[in-house]
């Protein structure tokens, strides 16, 4: 059920300030020779994941995806538009819509560090699997070369940023918990 305090004008600008974050996030971003790109997205997504309940997290998401997909260019490296969701990159962009509602769903309410890095880690890992498995289904590579290119290059990093985003929840947490209540 979502609460009235979703809805206040508060809560409205916490969320379009993430959306914006989640916005900006994927222009943070290191290409690779494959054609891929290494950005700040999952980091923002699971932080997001993390923070929110999942009623907003999920809008937080959509918002970020709607107007990429009608084309306001929020995607990595300044895509835009259904053709780069239905590309064989746009599988990890839907797998951030799973991860927004699974990862609040499973966190429970109160912050532990350690099952939160676990979480975030295994968010992290879902992202990429569901970005290689698209991959792999929509250019019709091998599941070695979809690997290859779309989950072993991105783990790494993904580990680290998932790390990093379930020590800094608290604080995150507060912040919110302050915006809303003041």
């Amino acid at each position: 059920m979502v609460s009235e305090k979703s809805f206040t004008s508060k809560a409205l600008v916490i969320k379009a300030l993430f959306a914006a974050v989640l916005c900006v996030s994927a222009y943070i971003s290191i290409p690779l020779p494959t054609g891929a790109h290494i950005t700040f997205l999952n980091f923002i997504v699971l932080l997001i994941a993390l923070v929110f309940p999942w009623q907003d997290s999920l809008v937080i998401t959509l918002l970020w995806l709607v107007l990429g997909a009608i084309g306001v260019p929020v995607f990595i490296g300044g895509n835009a538009g259904i053709g780069y969701l239905l590309s064989g990159w746009g599988g990890y962009s839907f797998s951030f819509i799973i991860v927004a509602v699974l990862l609040p769903l499973l966190r429970g309410k109160k912050y532990n560090r350690l099952f939160y890095t676990i979480l975030s880690l295994a968010g992290a890992v879902v992202i990429d699997i569901i970005g290689a498995a698209w991959l792999m289904a929509v250019t019709h590579i091998s599941i070695k070369q979809a690997f290859m290119m779309g989950f072993l290059p991105f783990i790494p990093l993904d580990a680290l940023k998932a790390i990093v985003v379930a020590q800094i929840v608290p604080q995150f947490q507060k912040l919110i918990t302050f915006s809303s209540e003041s």
